[in-house]
């Protein structure tokens, strides 16, 4: 299954000569001079790299852009454990699958435990999904946002569209007004919200027809459909569509740091599971269990933790979004007005509050082959 927070083309970062590494099991010493990680993009910029490699003389650090959590989670169960150092992936992987299947190790508690003083409520508990049902530390958040839908406030004001929720998509009037960004399986999560269901439990009989009825309304009542977050947000400041179905501060940032900030990520203020219709994404960044380990793998995760990396990650590839750590006025400081504009800072705490934590969605097959038929017509 594909399931995935954006669709971009992967591309790497420095890259050259990975398939080539060499043999495995080399000496500890030597491997003390290479990082390798496996990551969202962002996290393979110069503007990343460039002062790592510099603080590491003669070091080889490279990174690789996925395409999905799945494809870089398949790459470790396909051996490459044996290559990489870190994995940037979103919250649920790692509690539930990388670390049962011990593709991820701890991390070190009195090294890492006090960046969680310096990061946001939610973050500084500290954040649950970063530690495994055994107390340990498995990976350290970074960036993130709330994802639900996106409107042109000029069209549909920001309280009309938090107050309907993803029933503005059901009312008649807004048939051939909004597009839906194909981020397949956040468009099953969504719908399965639109249509009062939660994604993350198990759906069957009457559960199913209610997610048919909706994906086929949903795409139905559709003037675009596309997977590119540029060519969404183009349509929506022509005026081509009033909204588009699925998307958040992550795809709605370019737009407004561009200056249209009437395009504006929007997360209901209520919803089917536990009163929330909003979900939010988190980035954890573990240590791979790689049998030949490099130090420099730790080294780089407290390295991005420091103020100018933290906004480098922040504003990073052309989308932006807020990081952990803005509660450090260290960090906070690096951002202008027009940033934290772009990222909704004004609202962003209270989206959090009524965002669900990204989960794998538990029936997945099921909903795919009723969402990609609904997609077909």
């Amino acid at each position: 299954m594909h399931l995935t927070r954006r669709k971009f083309n992967k591309t790497l970062a420095g890259v050259a000569g990975l398939g080539a590494l060499g043999p495995m099991g080399r000496a500890y010493a030597a491997r003390d001079n290479e990082m390798n990680i496996l990551c969202w993009e962002g996290y393979n910029s110069d503007e990343v790299l460039g002062p790592f490699r510099d603080g590491n003389p003669g070091a080889s650090v490279r990174a690789e852009s996925g395409t999905s959590d799945p494809d870089m989670i398949n790459k470790l169960r396909a051996g490459e454990v044996n290559v990489w150092d870190l994995i940037n992936v979103n919250q649920p992987w790692a509690r539930e699958q990388l670390y049962p299947e011990g593709l991820i190790k701890p991390l070190d508690k009195d090294r890492f435990m006090p960046y969680f003083e310096q990061m946001l409520p939610g973050f500084s508990d500290p954040y649950p999904l970063a530690f495994a049902d055994d107390g340990e530390l498995i990976g350290m958040p970074q960036r993130y946002g709330p994802f639900s839908f996106v409107v042109n406030t000029d069209k549909i004001s920001q309280d009309m569209a938090e107050d309907q929720g993803w029933n503005l998509f059901l009312d008649a009037a807004m048939s051939d007004r909004y597009g839906v960004l194909t981020y397949d399986n956040w468009n099953i999560m969504h719908m399965c919200l639109t249509a009062g269901l939660n994604p993350f439990e198990e759906i069957a009989g009457d559960g199913l027809d209610k997610f048919r009825g909706v994906a086929d309304q949903i795409f139905g009542g559709a003037r675009l459909l596309t997977d590119d977050l540029v060519a969404m947000n183009t349509a929506l400041i022509n005026g081509e569509i009033d909204a588009y179905f699925t998307g958040g501060t992550y795809t709605a940032s370019p737009a407004r740091y561009d200056g249209a900030t009437n395009v504006r990520g929007i997360t209901p203020r209520s919803g089917p599971v536990d009163g929330k219709g909003g979900v939010v994404w988190i980035e954890l960044t573990s240590a791979v269990n790689n049998p030949d380990p490099s130090k420099l793998a730790e080294d780089f995760l407290e390295y991005v933790q420091g103020p100018d990396v933290c906004k480098a990650v922040a504003f990073a590839e052309g989308t932006y979004n807020p990081v952990s750590q803005m509660a450090n006025p260290d960090v906070m400081s690096k951002f202008d007005s027009e940033e934290l504009d772009a990222i909704q800072w004004d609202t962003l705490e209270e989206e959090m509050s009524r965002s669900l934590d990204y989960q794998v969605v538990t029936s997945y097959q099921t909903l795919n082959e009723i969402y990609n038929a609904a997609k077909r017509g």
